[in-house]
């Protein structure tokens, strides 16, 4: 058992700095954008800042530069890096038990209280997080190795009321693909498919020209 080993904190900390994020001279890029949803097909122009916020313009269709936008945002929020102290200096790690597969799960304590995790090959593969008065549950099918880092390729998300347990919205799994431009890693496409009471939707976002500032 990894515990005997090493200490939940620690086994938890090495997956977290294995995660692929952007240095502190990342310089913002640019980017064309072609959103797709059912049997609609925008373009925009994309600019995010070295400050990690995203502009979206040539484009007139509000709800498609909102959807854009948010993934833009979602993208750079995670290529953030924030040191494992900084962000859970606060909170304590406890083991659960091996699972079959051989990921490891980690409970935590502290601010992240009801918080848990998987953790397999040095990558988190299930996150149970409680965020802004929801729950919201990641798994991580699998992934891109960096070189510097992993970056999750496939894997699903869903949201969960966390007192009473009842699911809100569709179960939606992700696609992710990424190509190296410079010295920075960056999202080339995103396919979403989330589960409504109509069926199936679809929706693509694809970056294309992307250049560096």
């Amino acid at each position: 058992m990894v515990g005997t080993q090493v200490s939940a904190r620690e086994f938890f900390r090495s997956a977290y700095e294995n995660r692929y994020t952007w240095d502190h001279n990342f310089p913002g890029y640019t980017a064309d954008v072609t959103f797709i949803s059912g049997d609609t097909t925008v373009t925009a122009k994309a600019h995010v800042s070295a400050d990690l916020k995203a502009e979206v313009t040539d484009i007139e269709d509000e709800a498609a530069q909102k959807a854009i936008q948010y993934q833009l945002w979602e993208v750079a929020i995670h290529r953030i890096r924030r040191a494992f102290e900084d962000t859970h200096g606060d909170n304590t790690f406890t083991y659960g038990k091996t699972l079959d597969d051989g990921s490891v799960e980690i409970f935590m304590g502290g601010k992240a209280e009801g918080d848990r995790y998987h953790v397999r090959d040095n990558e988190v593969s299930m996150v149970h997080r409680h965020i802004h008065g929801t729950v919201v549950t990641i798994h991580t099918f699998s992934s891109h190795d960096t070189g510097e880092g992993y970056l999750s390729h496939r894997y699903d998300s869903v949201y969960h009321d966390p007192a009473t347990g009842d699911q809100k919205g569709g179960r939606s799994v992700f696609e992710d693909n990424y190509e190296k431009v410079g010295d920075y890693v960056i999202l080339t496409e995103r396919k979403i498919q989330t589960e409504t009471e109509k069926g199936p939707v679809e929706q693509i976002f694809r970056f294309s020209n992307i250049s560096l500032l």
